[in-house]
């Protein structure tokens, strides 16, 4: 048998909303505090039980560690998830930039109280599982939870799954890369009882690594060639050498070494271990994404290991925790009003319908871009608009681009200021009575502006 028919029958209404968020993450939470700070009646709904997405839930805390002295960006929620992290004991200073390390656990607490300040509904544990399509245009989501299977109303729906889960469902097109060409995924780990001060000896006064070293044995960077001297808490070498010596076997599908944030002197921990690269992984599969958990403790624990062996501090070295879930960089990209590409983002694009800004931030296929003179460039309303669905926006990881162009807006403080665009573009086009294909772009940079975004 490979199908079943469900019995239809009606689904009862949980909530109406002027707008709907799906998905917590930092696009998330971006677009339903623009939103609700804009006037709008504001769901915001997540399927774990916290808010934060790749912050909180898979364990990645450098918010923003592409910035330096001479970066120019949005500013907007960027600085105020940062701002507000640190006032409240959340946060530490980064290690490799100008910028916040987000504390993962005490975010969640962040993320909750900013949620409730703007006026937000928060709705936890509730999974969004079909789009409600009515002559072509979106007017809510049917949900699966403890509470069963029912339906949430909205006049306006921003997807930020992270994986145009909603966009999909509602029938706007999409591109998705074969399986074997989408970027990795990667277990995020944290480490505790190190020897932190033998440890930064180590990297201080005898690795002492750059962005250079990322043009190792597994990588191959381009670089504009000031990225290669600058520091970078990056370790690739012990593990090169254990496959060398039989220590673990080589593995064309997966890559050790990689980079960590923080290191706290008085308990011992360091955290965000960023130094397992999976392949051949599509996080919108269920089965590959329980295969990617379940291979990705073990390659964790094989990776600690060599950490032990051979890294200087890390001897007696335990697992604190693994991340809630296992991080994921790609998957489906809306096709949007318009496209955004690598001459784009290397090239300081400028447009009319600018919703934000973002620094000339590339990383990943095997670009390294780290933006320290001041060039950045504009992201137009165009490219988080999908075909075919009316009143549906899209933001985060998904909006509309080419792979090199995803690498820079894949970026969590990028995917706020899609999200902030998103969330000021849903409320301005209720108060104007227009679907958010004909809003009036200016009255949203309006908007936007007086929420301290920066359009360029």
């Amino acid at each position: 048998m490979t199908a079943v028919r469900e019995q239809a029958r009606e689904i009862p209404v949980l909530a109406e909303a002027d707008v709907l968020v799906v998905g917590g993450g930092p696009s998330g939470l971006a677009a339903a505090i623009t939103s609700a700070r804009a006037g709008a009646k504001t769901i915001l709904m997540e399927k774990y039980g916290c808010f934060g997405g790749n912050i909180t839930i898979a364990g990645v805390e450098g918010f923003a560690w592409y910035r330096h002295e001479g970066t120019v960006e949005a500013g907007g929620l960027t600085l105020e998830f940062e701002n507000t992290a640190k006032a409240m004991g959340a946060s530490s200073k980064e290690i490799q930039s100008e910028s916040q390390a987000l504390d993962a656990e005490m975010f969640k607490y962040v993320a909750d109280r900013m949620v409730l300040e703007a006026g937000v509904e928060p709705l936890l544990h509730c999974y969004a599982v079909a789009a409600v399509v009515e002559d072509n245009k979106i007017i809510g989501v049917i949900t699966e939870s403890k509470s069963g299977r029912q339906a949430i109303l909205a006049k306006r729906v921003i997807d930020c799954t992270g994986d145009a889960d909603i966009a999909a469902m509602a029938g706007a097109p999409y591109t998705k890369q074969e399986t074997e060409k989408l970027m990795h995924v990667t277990p995020v780990f944290n480490c505790r009882g190190v020897d932190t001060k033998k440890f930064k000896d180590y990297i201080y006064n005898e690795l002492k690594p750059t962005y250079r070293d990322w043009s190792g044995e597994c990588w191959n960077q381009i670089t504009s060639g000031k990225e290669e001297h600058m520091f970078s808490p990056f370790v690739e070498k012990p593990f090169i050498e254990a496959v060398k010596e039989g220590l673990i076997q080589p593995d064309e599908n997966v890559a050790l070494g990689g980079t960590w944030s923080t290191i706290d002197d008085e308990t011992g921990d360091v955290t965000q271990m960023n130094m397992v690269f999976m392949r051949n992984y599509d996080c919108t599969d269920v089965k590959d994404l329980t295969r990617a958990e379940i291979q990705g403790r073990d390659h964790v624990l094989k990776a600690l290991e060599i950490l032990k062996l051979k890294i200087p501090g890390f001897e007696h070295a335990k697992l604190r925790n693994f991340g809630m879930s296992i991080g994921t960089r790609e998957s489906r990209k809306i096709q949007g009003h318009y496209y955004l590409t690598e001459e784009d983002v290397l090239n300081e694009a400028r447009f009319q319908d600018s919703i934000g800004i973002f620094p000339e931030f590339v990383d990943g296929l095997n670009y390294l871009f780290i933006p320290t003179t001041g060039r950045y460039f504009q992201i137009p309303y165009g490219c988080i608009l999908p075909y075919n669905v009316e009143n549906l926006l899209v933001a985060g990881r998904t909006i509309s681009g080419d792979k090199a162009a995803h690498c820079a807006f894949r970026n969590m403080a990028c995917c706020v200021v899609t999200g902030q665009g998103a969330g000021a573009a849903a409320a301005v086009s209720l108060k104007e009575e227009q679907p958010v294909s004909k809003v009036d772009i200016g009255k949203v940079q309006d908007e936007l502006k007086r929420q301290g975004v920066f359009l360029g």
